[in-house]
């Protein structure tokens, strides 16, 4: 149980960290990746919703036995962006590089994984 603790907090910690600058790079992402942003009504929505996940997986990390459940769901929050960014890189709709940046979540699947299986 200690291992899925760690993964969750891990992830949940990890993810606060990264998500929340999304709130102030608005412009930034547009200048870096154009074109330009312009829906910023779905940008700040999966900032939001993507930032709400990551307190989920802190709470999965205060009682992974009690929250087993909910590790599924992480698992599958994490492989639908694994899956689409294969699935964009198959297509050759993105780069090579622009799919890697899914290998910190493929990691996070893997170990979300391992955790609901050692937690029983």
């Amino acid at each position: 149980m200690k291992f899925a603790k760690v993964v969750f907090w891990g992830a949940g910690v990890f993810g606060v960290l990264l998500l929340t600058p999304l709130y102030f790079m608005f412009d930034l992402v547009g200048r870096l990746d154009p074109p330009p942003i312009t829906h910023p009504q779905f940008y700040y929505g999966f900032a939001g919703v993507a930032l709400v996940w990551q307190f989920v997986y802190i709470a999965i990390g205060t009682d992974p036995l009690r929250f087993r459940p909910m590790m599924i769901l992480a698992a599958l929050a994490k492989g639908s962006y694994v899956g689409t960014l294969l699935a964009l890189y198959l297509q050759d709709r993105i780069s090579t590089v622009q799919a890697a940046t899914g290998t910190p979540d493929a990691l996070l699947l893997v170990l979300f994984v391992a955790a609901f299986l050692k937690t029983r």
